[in-house]
């Protein structure tokens, strides 16, 4: 069997790589977006083609759903498959998600409802996984007996601060815009998920609307780049409840998280390339680190990994909480309802469902080392024994292979 795969950078595309290779698929990898970002469409779409034209794959992959693959695999008549690692992904929501040619699998059961009805012979559901094996070459195969703590909590990842435009688009806002959308946030921030924004931004009022109209004149650069031409719901809302609002809560989440844990005295370490200036000063910030060989120790010598998911992600397990798990760490996650399907809560990972409760459960597991422990063996032999990319890659296999 062989492959085409596409790949642009995604941090997860080594893993995928790794499970190829042990089921003994040739690859050939159209990687050429990893080093040259800025592609004209020509160039990509010429480059992709010869390569399926030049090697004869029996499939194409890529890490996330990219229409003009599967325009290019429906005229070629080879299977186009993807796993989709983010969310929100405005891409899933193109007329191009219908070829029959697609084999697309999502990890949010959210966003896969959302869009299944359009191909139901082509789109899935699938949880991410990781890749314990080479958590273990960096790090020496998990013994709890040997682990030695730097930190008691500690948080590796973005603050979203920076990916927050909503920060730089109220400065194009009146007072009663900035109010309106403040208060929109505020009540949000009081239920998980963005029900509520999606809610609102399906029957704007006249309010809303103007505010919109505001925005989108003085913003006009920001919505281009999220032009859909064939999209098949209406981005604009969709762009404001997930990429602009979205973002900003999640951004409140972390900060309030993080916060509130120094407020209280938890020793915590924050590991980011974000700006940290909002941040309480008993906060330990340290400089972002590296994804494949300097995180990993940061999970394994953590008591406690804190995982708030941003809102966008729904109903799923985001990437950390596979990988805190599958480098042996312990996990403290704000709770989503995928989670049950998966582990057994109290048992392979913990939850918190407020502030109040996040100060207790973390304050409660520095205090009980063997029961914090024996969460953190748990959950590393369940991922290990059911939930590695590999596995993940013969389950894509066999939906589109499989008798």
């Amino acid at each position: 069997m062989k492959v085409v795969f596409h790949r642009y950078g995604s941090i997860v595309e080594p893993d995928i790589l790794a499970a190829f290779k042990k089921f003994n698929i040739d690859v050939f990898e159209d990687d050429l977006e990893i080093t040259k970002k800025n592609i004209d469409s020509d160039t990509r779409i010429r480059t992709l083609s010869e390569a399926i034209l030049t090697n004869q794959p029996d499939f194409v992959f890529s890490i996330n759903f990219f229409p003009y693959i599967a325009q290019i695999c429906e005229k070629l008549k080879i299977y186009y498959i993807c796993l989709s690692v983010d969310c929100p992904v405005l891409e899933i929501y193109s007329k191009a998600i219908k070829s029959q040619y697609n084999r697309v699998f999502l990890f949010d059961y959210e966003q896969y409802l959302s869009v299944v009805d359009e191909n139901p012979e082509g789109i899935f559901y699938l949880p991410l996984a990781t890749n314990v094996e080479r958590w273990d070459s960096v790090l020496g195969e998990f013994n709890p007996d040997t682990v030695k703590y730097d930190y008691d909590v500690s948080f590796v990842g973005s603050l979203y601060e920076e990916k927050s435009v909503y920060r730089s688009m109220k400065k194009s806002m009146d007072d009663f815009g900035v109010g309106y959308f403040d208060g929109l946030i505020n009540s949000q921030a009081r239920m998980p998920g963005l029900s509520l924004l999606t809610e609102v931004f399906k029957n704007p009022d006249s309010n809303l609307k103007k505010i919109m109209r505001q925005v989108n004149r003085q913003n006009k650069e920001y919505f281009d780049r999220f032009s859909l031409d064939d999209a098949l719901i209406d981005v604009e809302p969709f762009v404001y409840v997930e990429n602009i609002l979205g973002f900003e809560l999640s951004a409140k989440d972390r900060e309030l998280l993080l916060n509130t844990m120094a407020i209280n005295n938890i020793d915590t370490h924050i590991f980011t390339r974000s700006d940290s200036s909002m941040l309480d000063e008993r906060l330990k910030v340290h400089p972002g680190i590296s994804t494949h060989e300097e995180m990993p120790k940061v999970f394994r010598t953590s008591k406690i990994n804190l995982n708030p998911t941003m809102r966008c992600i729904k109903t799923g397990l985001p990437q950390r909480i596979w990988d805190i798990m599958g480098c042996g760490g312990f996990v403290m996650t704000n709770i989503q309802n995928e989670l049950p399907e998966y582990f057994e809560i109290g048992e392979d990972i913990v939850c918190y469902e407020t502030l109040a409760d996040a100060v207790e459960v973390a304050q409660y597991y520095l205090n009980h080392e063997d029961e914090r422990m024996a969460i953190a063996v748990n959950g590393y032999n369940k991922v290990k024994k059911l939930h590695t990319y590999e596995i993940r890659v013969a389950q894509m296999l066999d939906v589109v292979f499989g008798e």
